[in-house]
Parts: structure tokens; C-alpha cells; sequence
């Protein structure tokens, strides 16, 4: 074994986290939203309610490991300065978007669940319409970002 196989490992638990957090956020955006808007009534509410609650628990900690295990590279490859770089603005947007899902996961979710059940169950059209919003933005932030990242990452800089 290398001095480096603690990275190289990392490295493949960071995108295999990355793949499902980002991955799942593109399943239910792009396949079970359309689906429970076009289900008529609280029918769809309903199936959104079911599968994001199964996914929700699944990615609380596929997002928490995204961020350890990419601490753990900036840490042991001293990447530190990349932050200081705006050829590396892929790394803030990691950081940021990370972030953004921590917040979103463990403070803003579990606040706001029980009013959002209930708004679905009422009104689900709306409701529906103002999560599919919001999905949208957030996959598409999230996109930009593993595009910047990759692309980045193998040496193509935009700055």
C-alpha cells in the first residue's frame, strides 16, 4: 500500500456519496415530481410524500459523508489554497452546495416537514408546483457544480 491509499479512498467514497445525494436529487426532480403532478389529488402529494421521506433518510448521510471524506483531501493534499484561487471556484461552489443540503437536510427540512405534508395534502397542485420549483434550482446549482468540479479537476479552468 501507497502513503496515499487513505485519499484514493476518500476519493471513491466522495463520489460514490456525491453520485447518490446528487443523483437522487436528479431522480426525484426529473421522474417521481412529474409523476405525483400529473396523479390526480392527494394521490400525488402522497407518492412525492412517501418516496422523498424514504430518499430524505437515505441522503442524510450520503451528504454528511460527501463532506467529510472532501475535508479529508482538502486536509491531507493541503489544498487550502485553492480557496484562495478563483480558478478553483469549483471548490467554493462544492462547499456552498454542500452547505446549502446540510442546512436544508438537518434545520430546514425537519422545521418545516409537517407544514409541507399538510400544504400537499390540501392544496397539492401548488404545493407540488412550488417543490418542483424549488427541486429544479437546487439540480441545477447542483449540476453546474459537478460540471465546474470535474471539469476542474482535470485541469480545464474557466478563470
Amino acid at each position: 500500500m501507497t502513503a496515499m491509499d487513505d485519499v484514493t479512498f476518500a476519493r471513491a467514497l466522495h463520489v460514490l456519496a456525491v453520485l447518490h445525494w446528487i443523483g437522487g436529487l436528479a431522480f426525484v426532480t426529473l421522474v417521481v415530481l412529474p409523476l405525483s403532478r400529473v396523479l390526480l389529488g392527494v394521490q400525488g402529494a402522497v407518492l412525492f410524500e412517501a418516496i422523498e421521506k424514504r430518499f430524505s433518510e437515505q441522503v442524510r448521510w450520503s451528504v454528511p459523508l460527501a463532506g467529510l471524506t472532501g475535508l479529508w483531501m482538502i486536509v491531507r493534499l493541503d489544498l487550502w489554497s485553492r480557496f484562495r484561487d478563483p480558478a478553483f471556484w469549483w471548490m467554493h461552489a462544492m462547499v456552498g452546495l454542500w452547505l446549502l443540503f446540510m442546512l436544508l437536510l438537518f434545520v430546514i427540512e425537519p422545521i418545516l416537514h409537517r407544514w409541507v405534508v399538510s400544504m400537499a395534502r390540501h392544496a397539492p397542485p401548488p404545493t407540488l408546483r412550488r417543490i418542483t420549483f424549488l427541486h429544479r434550482a437546487l439540480l441545477s446549482v447542483a449540476a453546474l457544480t459537478v460540471v465546474g468540479a470535474v471539469a476542474g479537476a482535470h485541469g480545464l479552468f474557466l478563470f
